[in-house]
Order: C-alpha cells, then structure tokens, then sequence
C-alpha cells in the first residue's frame, strides 16, 4: 500500500516525505477542505520536495459547482502546476443537481497536459456514484479520492470495496479519517493507496485577550463568502 499525505505547508511536505510517505497533495486550509495552494508554497515545494506532489486545484471553499470566472482561474492554476512540473492536479466539478460536469471537468483534464489526475471529494456528492465513477473513468481519470460517501472513510468503506471492485482503470483511493488505528482495515482490503493528513493540533501562545480572526459562520459546505455589489454601494454612497 502506498500513502498520500495532504500536506497543507511547505513543512507539512517535508515532514511526510521524511517520514516515507509516497507522494504528497499540496492544499492550504485544511480545515475548509482544502483550497488551491499559493505560488510561494507551490514554488517552494517544487524546490526542496522529490517525492511526487499532486496539487489541489479548488478555487474556494463551498460547493463544487462553480461560475465562469472560477472555473478560468482552475484552468490557470492547473497550467501553472504543469508549467513548473509537478506530477499531477487533484481537482473536478460538479453540476447544481450533484452530476459529475463531465464536459468541465473533461477540459481540466485536459489542461493537465498528460500530468495524473485525481477528482478530489466532491465525489463523495454526487447521487449515484457507480455511475459517477463510470463516467470518470470514461474521461480518463487516474484517481478518485473518497470516503465512500460518508464522513470518514472507515464508514464507507463497503462502498469503496465495491467502487474498487468495478473500476477498470482508475485507482481508488480511500480518503477521510485514515489513521494508525484504522488503516489497517484498509490493508486488509488491499487498496493500493491511501489519503491521509496526519496531523497533530499544536497550540500557540496566543492570549486569550486578543481578538478572534475565526469566523465559524463561514464554514458550512451550503454558503460561499462574496463581496455583494448592493452593500459596497450602499456604504460608498454614504460616505461619498
């Protein structure tokens, strides 16, 4: 079994590949699932990581289904990763009724040049994922991360058994929840891979007394932040 660390920093990277982990998927903000990494972390990792590096391509936290201009700014993001030679892109769209977009996610396939492709979580929405994967396969899809459709990966784990046993020319990989207690529930299943953070909560010295950045209203798959037209105006025009 081979194992994929989501490595959310350039430390991240280098501590699972000095622990022997088989390749990396480079994201930021785990804690929203996972958005595109920034040019400075890409670049870095490129520079002082060797095992492969797979890179998030996922404009924003929410859903899966995404307007014109996000969809341009994943097609740039997944040409800059091929420009600096990374290994492969973890990336894929959905339909507003939880359909695989097959002709979108078909053109970043294709922008990936070659270079593998995996069709991250969002997997994990769509309403018949036998089909789901049928049609992926179809496109050419090298991977398809999931848990099995349910919030840990160990929960799913008969529907990725049976997933595993249909796909024909794709990995699947199990992803969600994976740790040393359960991994070996895994193993004995014989995937071929595995998705994994590993990673330990570490506090910092941060006084109680400061102001909170957090803003949990934010995170919930159902809502996307975007600065609205009639409020910006609404408050230029008082002032102005």
């Amino acid at each position: 079994m081979k194992i994929e660390v989501c490595a959310n920093s350039l430390q991240s990277a280098l501590n699972a590949e000095k622990a022997g982990a088989d390749r990396i998927e480079l994201c930021m903000e785990l804690g929203l699932g996972g958005v595109t990494p920034s040019y400075g972390l890409l670049k870095s990792v490129k520079e002082q990581v060797s095992i492969p590096v797979h890179v998030l391509i996922r404009p924003r936290s929410g859903d899966f289904t995404y307007s014109d201009s996000e969809f341009q700014i994943m097609r740039s993001n997944i040409k800059l990763c091929v420009d600096l030679g990374f290994d492969g892109v973890v990336s894929g769209v959905l339909t507003e009724n939880f359909k695989i977009d097959i002709e979108r996610t078909a053109i970043l396939i294709q922008e990936s040049n070659g270079i593998n492709f995996t069709f991250h979580r969002a997997f994990d929405w769509v309403d018949n994922p036998k089909k789901a994967l049928q049609q992926l396969e179809k496109l050419g899809v090298d991977y398809v991360l999931t848990s099995g459709q349910q919030k840990k990966a160990l929960g799913g784990i008969r529907l990725l058994q049976e997933l595993k046993n249909i796909a024909k020319n794709c990995v699947i990989m199990p992803g969600g929840g994976i740790n040393s207690s359960n991994i070996g529930s895994f193993v004995e299943k014989s995937f071929s891979f595995v998705h994994l953070s590993g990673v330990q909560l570490k506090e910092r010295e941060i006084l109680s007394t400061k102001t909170s950045m957090y803003s949990s209203s934010f995170l919930r798959d159902a809502v996307t932040v975007e600065t609205d037209f009639e409020v910006i105006r609404a408050l230029v025009d008082s002032v102005k």
